[in-house]
């Protein structure tokens, strides 16, 4: 398993020169993002599209 630090470390290698710090962030949010997502869905998580659409129709 990789630290943060090297998880951050092939963000960084994977943005472009003229990337900012915004960039940066933005990557680092959206992986973080895509990581919990992606360890929802192994402990079984989440919910079908059904049940979704029904959720949000009921408000």
């Amino acid at each position: 398993m990789s630290t943060v630090k090297e998880e951050a470390k092939k963000i960084i290698n994977r943005l472009s020169k003229n990337a900012t710090w915004d960039d940066l962030l933005y990557e680092l949010y959206v992986t973080k993002k895509i990581e919990v997502a992606l360890d929802a869905v192994s402990k079984g998580k989440t919910v079908s599209h059904e049940e979704a659409k029904k959720r949000l129709l009921s408000k």
